[in-house]
């Protein structure tokens, strides 16, 4: 069976769907659509029913592409009032010759994180750091071993109903299936993850549209978040507020006129725009690219700090990812700020190379890696419609595989 899955990212400034497909450990893109976001404050969905016309357009733009309906997908939600638990369990393995399967890995997880929900929240993820067999044995992964007795570590991740809820329902009206659920920064992390990163103590930082989140991962495992209410939307609201123009306009002076630090910019360059007055005025691009890079500044400066907040262990790497890192000269304000230690994103897959879509490119990998250490195989569309998507003929031997989707990797 492909393994083909779809991610859904609804953020403030715009809803995006990505479907791809992982082939020997390489993600390839199948299809991706973003739409205007509507009914979305600082990542909380406020109003569901306004939610449900961008959702419907970014299905319907990938059905067109694919050729078939989507009706399954997994969905990135916000780190917002996240929790954080460190959990552990152990199960008794009974299979012939105490050989560890992926079913027992499955009940283990189950067992780390039962009754472990706070009122108000819901269980996320629970994120292993290490698999203990009755040997003492200390593995990642515990498959083919053998062992009378399996435990694990790790790190459980809640988050509050009201930042899944309303999403779920939305897709339940539009006859949509939720096969997992995951926060972005775990996203953030995974589509940009290596060796040296899983061996070590770092940040990631996602500069989106309304929000800024913060993630500290150790050794892999996400240990703590932060989420600030700024983003680009403050960059608008200043140059609106300075040059007296609309938001939609300022959206587009920071988006194609300025620029993210000022000694690149040119005063001889003049963009004219009508302000809120209906009158015609010069804008120049070293003035206009002065109040973006101050705001920057401030934003980039409040989440120095606030690693510092979460975490008290040395740093070995920062990354950076987010709508706002792909504004031209980012790289000259970060270095200024954060020195030559730090990590813009590079995302590599076709078609979708712009770090606004890291979230959903990274949860796709990570539910494949969840997928293998369960020893699940999964795909949102049966043996038939891949050979639909493929272009094959249908081959009656295959038939006792059609339909064999699974939910939630934990079972719920």
């Amino acid at each position: 069976m492909r393994k083909i899955m779809a991610c859904l990212d609804v953020g403030s400034d715009t809803v995006k769907l990505v479907v791809g497909e992982m082939v020997k450990k390489k993600l390839n893109i199948l299809a991706v659509a973003e739409a205007p976001s509507r009914g979305v404050k600082e990542g909380i969905v406020e109003d569901a029913n306004s939610l449900l016309e961008p959702l419907k357009n970014v299905i319907q733009k990938c059905e067109e592409v694919i050729g078939l309906p989507i009706k399954q997908m997994i969905v990135s939600v916000p780190a917002i009032n996240a929790k954080y638990a460190v959990v552990t369990g152990s199960v008794h393995i009974t299979n012939d010759g105490n050989l560890i399967e992926g079913r027992d890995v499955i009940r283990v997880v189950q067992k780390a994180v039962k009754s472990k929900k706070e009122e108000g929240m819901e269980y996320i993820s629970m994120m292993p750091t290490s698999f203990a067999l009755d040997d003492n044995r200390i593995v990642k992964d515990p498959k083919g071993l053998t062992s009378k007795e399996l435990s694990v570590r790790g790190v459980m991740v809640s988050a509050p109903k009201k930042n899944i809820y309303p999403v779920l329902a939305c897709l339940e009206r539009l006859g949509v299936d939720v096969l997992d659920i995951s926060l972005s920064t775990i996203g953030d992390y995974f589509e940009f993850k290596n060796k040296d990163y899983d061996r070590n103590v770092g940040a990631v930082i996602n500069l989106g549209e309304d929000t800024t989140s913060i993630g500290i991962f150790n050794k892999g495992v996400l240990t703590n978040t932060s989420v600030l209410n700024l983003g680009g939307k403050n960059i608008d609201n200043d140059i609106s507020f300075i040059y007296k123009v609309s938001l939609d306009v300022a959206k587009n002076l920071k988006e194609n006129f300025a620029l993210t630090h000022k000694n690149m910019a040119q005063a001889s360059d003049i963009m004219e725009v009508e302000n809120k007055s209906s009158l015609k005025i010069n804008i120049n691009q070293f003035e206009i690219s002065e109040v973006v890079m101050s705001r920057l500044a401030e934003i980039l400066n409040i989440a120095k700090k606030e690693i510092n907040v979460l975490t008290k262990k040395e740093i070995s790497y920062i990354i950076f990812t987010g709508g706002l890192t792909e504004f031209k000269d980012f790289n000259i304000i970060l270095q200024e700020i954060y020195g030559n230690d730090v990590t813009i994103g590079n995302i590599m897959e076709i078609g979708v190379r712009n770090n606004k879509y890291s979230s959903c490119l990274g949860l796709l990998k990570f539910y494949a890696y969840n997928a293998k250490l369960k020893d699940k195989d999964y795909s949102i569309f049966s043996v038939d419609e891949q050979q639909i998507l493929s272009g094959a003929s249908y081959n009656e031997q295959d038939d006792s595989v059609i339909g064999k989707l699974f939910g939630y990797l934990f079972n719920g």
